[in-house]
């Protein structure tokens, strides 16, 4: 069976070239909702609730929370080496922004819709900030 593979534009916000396993939730992520010793998501009633983010492409609409909470929960995420590897939002906001770049977390926004079409978990994807470009391997 031949591989299904996707390259598609996206726009840089936080530099960086990273790739891993994409987890995809159409709900905003408050990251202190998130056991950092684990990477697990653990908001009842999220649609990711008990599932993996850490060291994965994360794939969201957009964050939730205040500055704070949001660049706790990451922090404590980083300590224990379970941060996501990338983020490709839909929606920025500053805190997202700065958050990414104080944590050193590739961030990419302004993909085609058709990127949201494609993407399921468990594919593969490649962020290239520097050509602001998005590769998706099929699993």
């Amino acid at each position: 069976m031949a591989v299904k593979k996707y390259i598609m534009k996206c726009r840089k916000v936080v530099e960086g070239k990273v790739s891993g396993e994409a987890i995809v939730t159409r709900e905003a992520i408050n990251f202190y909702q998130v056991n950092p010793e684990t990477g697990t998501i653990i908001e009842e009633g999220h649609e990711l609730n008990g599932e993996k983010i850490g060291g994965k492409i994360l794939v969201f609409p957009g964050d939730k929370g205040s500055s704070v909470v949001q660049l706790d929960g990451l922090f404590q995420m980083a300590q224990k080496g379970n941060k996501p590897k990338g983020m490709i939002v839909k929606n920025l906001s500053t805190v997202l922004v700065s958050n990414a770049i104080i944590m050193e977390i590739p961030l990419v926004d302004s993909v085609d819709e058709e990127f949201y079409r494609v993407i399921s978990n468990g594919d593969w994807v490649e962020i290239d900030t520097d050509k602001e470009v998005l590769i998706i391997v099929k699993k």
